[in-house]
Parts: C-alpha cells; structure tokens; sequence
C-alpha cells in the first residue's frame, strides 16, 4: 500500500479480481442456459454459459487452494467490523433480477445486455466487490467489511477489508488468521 500523501493505492492481483467478479455474477449464466436464445444454437449458447459458470468459479476455488497450499496468511486485527448479508440480497436485485427477465430474441437485445453486464462487471471490479459470491452464502459463510482499530497514527486504519468467514459476529481487536484472496479479500483460516 502507498503511504505517501497524494498517492492512491492500486488494488493487485487484477485477474484473479476479474474471474472472481465473474464467479460472482455466474448464476446469471445458470439462468440464461435454462432460458436459452432463439439467435444462437443451444449447443453454443449452453456451451458458453456452463464456461461461464464453470471456469470463474473454479479459479475462485483454485484461488483460495493456492493461498492455503501457498501459506499466504495474514492477520488481521478487527477494529470495527459491518456484516454485508444485505449486500447479497442486494446483489440478486439489482443485477441477476433484471437480467432474468431480458428477453435475448434480437442482436440488439443481446448487445444491449452484454454491454450492461460489462458495465456490472466493470463497476464490480473497480469498487472491490469481487468478494460477493452466493457460493459463499451457499456454503455458510459471511462477509464483513473490517475496519482496523485506530491508533493515532494518520495513515492506518484507513484501508478496510471483506473478511469471509463462517462467524456470525467479529469482536473489536479480535485477531482473525486469514489467507489472502486479493489485496482486501481475505478468508478466515479453519
């Protein structure tokens, strides 16, 4: 992170963000495969929307492998921590509800929907809200936003980070062990 006054900090790992963005958004794609496309050819469309499925979600899943193959941990102090189940429900209503009920029967529909999914993808990326995957909430776990504890010290405790974890609450100055998905994603060790 940059602690020079003026800089802006830049997150990492760009790509391993930008699949598990599209892991977030695939049960779109599982959707899309049910309702099918009168332009193009089951087999194609079916094809690219199991990939799309598929291939997000397994780097997702090879993601968090590495870091805990890799040893990639970190701890993170909590200073204050704000719980996002919200955020999925959310996230189902404002992008896989919409996109649901688009009909995809001309080119100018299907155009018009891969330029608005390219926008939710880009906006979902650039804000670092490549944490928010159902497959999460599928499997048990939580997502909270930690703010490190304040020390007086004006360029801590300014950089806040999701922290996936199977616990229903996070206590002010708990130390949680995590692996790193990305530069603010992290995963509670077990």
């Amino acid at each position: 992170m940059s602690t020079t006054p003026g800089k802006t900090y830049s997150e990492g790992l760009k790509t391993a963000r930008l699949l598990m963005v599209l892991s977030s958004i695939s049960p779109l794609f599982i959707l899309w495969a049910i309702r099918g496309n009168s332009l193009i050819p089951d087999h194609y469309f079916i094809g690219f929307c199991t990939s799309m499925v598929l291939l997000p979600n397994a780097f997702l899943w090879l993601r968090i492998g590495t870091a805990k193959r890799n040893n990639d941990r970190r701890e993170v102090t909590v200073g204050t921590a704000d719980d996002h189940r919200d955020h999925i429900l959310v996230y189902l209503f404002a992008m896989l509800l919409p996109f649901y009920s688009e009909d995809l029967g001309t080119l100018r529909d299907l155009a018009a929907t891969f330029a608005a999914l390219s926008l939710i993808v880009f906006l979902f990326w650039h804000l670092n809200l490549h944490y928010m995957n159902l497959m999460f909430a599928v499997f048990g776990y939580r997502v909270f936003t930690v703010y490190p504890p304040a020390d007086g010290n004006p360029l801590t405790g300014k950089t806040r980070y999701a922290v996936i974890t199977r616990r229903v609450s996070l206590s002010p100055n708990e130390k949680l062990t995590t692996y790193r998905l990305s530069d603010t994603v992290y995963l509670e060790a077990e």
